[in-house]
């Protein structure tokens, strides 16, 4: 910024001096401040509690309307459960403090580890990215699972962050969650069997299943249509797990010797990456083989 000349003359020629602002090279030490930066003390402080594990559940917006529209086959769409996981992967690769997430029909939840700073544990922050990272990801990986079926509008997922404390805590949550994807499948697979098999209409059907328990709908499946429900996919029964494990792999490269040949090599070397279970997670089994998931209770 010129801020200044100075003129002066001299046997009759005229010179001039020009002065430069320093602010055109130099940073400022301090930002400029302005009248309307005291809207900051409106915020809110949304850190999460330290020494707890942060679980992030996303859940479809009324994705009754959109498996509709979108024709997802009853009472289970592979493609759209296709979608839904593969949408939890880019999650996880993009936030690595997961240590575990589980999904089952419309809905995920991830478990950031209980020392985790990712956006300094700030809710809305951790919110926001997941939810977003994991919309873009369902409409980015639509096609991969839906082939040339278009996508008529985006889907939309709402988000709450819940904390807990212990492993025990935790454990707890996620056997709720696969507990419930039990009771719904089971209630689904019964439903639209009387309605597709047994020529019920969709009232009819849920008059039939009304005061049900879960041994006369295993009952009704297997007397009347012959179907064993122990004997259904897991990916239905037990909804979807992903965890990290560290694998080796092996690759061969080309290195030139001195002599000025090129001799292949063998070169191993472990990655972490994001891996898919399809099982129990309410009883110890799982945990005992992946004993890494958990941080120690003391921390």
């Amino acid at each position: 910024m010129l801020i200044g000349k100075i003129c002066a003359i001299r046997r009759g020629v005229r010179s001039c001096v020009f002065r430069f602002s320093a602010h055109l090279f130099t940073c400022p030490t301090n930002m400029a401040k302005s009248k309307f930066e005291y809207v900051r003390t409106f915020e809110t402080d949304d850190t999460c509690l330290r020494n707890c594990y942060i679980v992030v559940r996303l859940d479809g917006r009324n994705f009754h309307k959109f498996a509709e529209q979108h024709k997802f086959t009853k009472p289970n769409d592979n493609r759209a459960l296709g979608v839904m996981s593969r949408s939890a992967r880019s999650v996880m690769e993009e936030l690595e403090d997961i240590v575990i997430a589980y999904g089952q029909s419309d809905e995920f939840s991830f478990v950031f580890k209980r020392t985790s700073t990712w956006f300094k544990r700030r809710a809305s922050k951790l919110i926001s990215h997941v939810a977003s990272q994991f919309s873009s990801s369902y409409v980015f990986y639509w096609k991969e699972f839906f082939g040339e079926q278009p996508l008529l509008y985006p889907p939309g997922f709402d988000g709450r962050v819940v904390l807990y404390p212990t492993n025990c805590n935790l454990k707890d949550y996620l056997s709720w969650r696969q507990a419930d994807c039990h009771i719904n499948n089971l209630y689904n697979t019964v439903f639209w069997t009387l309605v597709q098999n047994g020529g019920l209409t969709t009232v009819q059907a849920a008059d039939r299943l009304k005061s049900t328990l879960a041994a006369d709908k295993n009952e009704i499946l297997f007397s009347e249509f012959d179907i064993n429900y122990n004997k259904e996919p897991l990916l239905h029964r037990k909804g979807t797990t992903l965890i990290w494990e560290t694998q080796d792999e092996t690759v061969t490269k080309s290195i030139k010797l001195p002599n000025e040949e090129e001799k292949d090599v063998h070169v191993t070397r472990s990655r972490r990456r994001v891996q898919v279970y399809h099982c129990d997670i309410i009883g110890d089994q799982f945990w005992e083989e992946h004993p890494d998931i958990l941080e120690d209770d003391n921390c």
